[in-house]
């Protein structure tokens, strides 16, 4: 008996999600589905076309790199998939993406700034760009070293309140408390850019939405006494 199927599962629907989406273009992206039970998770193999996947090609590794489950080579991006897992307490999903409008904010090294309320009823604030990686990082451990840049980004944000970020020149990461929450918020990251790209045409002097209204959005859908949608409704925000 196979006792990490539903994990695969869970890996091979997200990941099947990306394409449909229109947030990947070929081979691009990867999304893992992590049991912290069991401490291991399940994520995309290399270069595999999305067609081509099924359940039981999603590779299963443990904390520590070793593969527990699969034939495959995981994604290139595993090693920082799993710094995530480590470090990022109360996630269960983490989706990267090379999606157009959060990797061309990415790739300019600009954080997307919080300018309305359709931004704060996801994100507790401006959605960080990392520091572009040093030549010494990449030589070090390249996919290491970019999940350390990720969690030296929230050493004062909380990544349950800020479930995405933007690594600088590279793309965006994304994550939740599932593999599908990971995606959803892998959609809403690329609304969010797109939005704001806009938004800065129309008005480049435009400032950032005031504090009262951005914790009145975030807190009507995230805070204790929260009140958006139906009770017990799910995880979507």
């Amino acid at each position: 008996m196979n006792k990490y199927a539903s994990l695969q599962e869970q890996a091979f629907e997200a990941n099947r999600e990306l394409p449909r989406k229109g947030l990947v273009s070929e081979t691009f992206g990867n999304v893992s589905a992590f049991d912290k039970d069991l401490g291991v998770f399940a994520i995309k193999p290399s270069g595999v076309p999305y067609p081509e996947l099924t359940p039981k090609t999603m590779v299963v590794l443990d904390l520590e790199n070793r593969i527990v489950l699969g034939k495959l080579r995981p994604s290139s991006d595993t090693p920082t998939h799993r710094m995530l897992y480590r470090y990022f307490e109360g996630i269960s999903g983490i989706c990267h993406t090379h999606s157009s409008f959060a990797t061309a904010w990415a790739q300019a090294e600009k954080p997307i700034p919080v300018l309305g309320t359709t931004h704060a009823d996801l994100v507790h604030g401006d959605i960080p760009c990392t520091s572009v990686i040093t030549d010494e990082q990449i030589e070090k451990q390249y996919e290491i070293e970019t999940g350390q840049l990720i969690v030296n980004t929230f050493s004062h944000l909380s990544p349950l309140e800020v479930p995405m970020v933007l690594v600088a020149r590279h793309g965006p990461f994304t994550w939740g408390a599932s593999a599908k929450q990971a995606v959803y918020h892998s959609v809403m990251l690329e609304e969010l850019a797109r939005i704001a790209f806009h938004t800065l045409q129309i008005n480049p002097k435009i400032e950032k939405l005031k504090a009262s209204l951005i914790e009145k959005h975030f807190q009507r859908k995230h805070g204790p006494d929260a009140y958006y949608g139906q009770e017990k409704s799910g995880n979507q925000r």
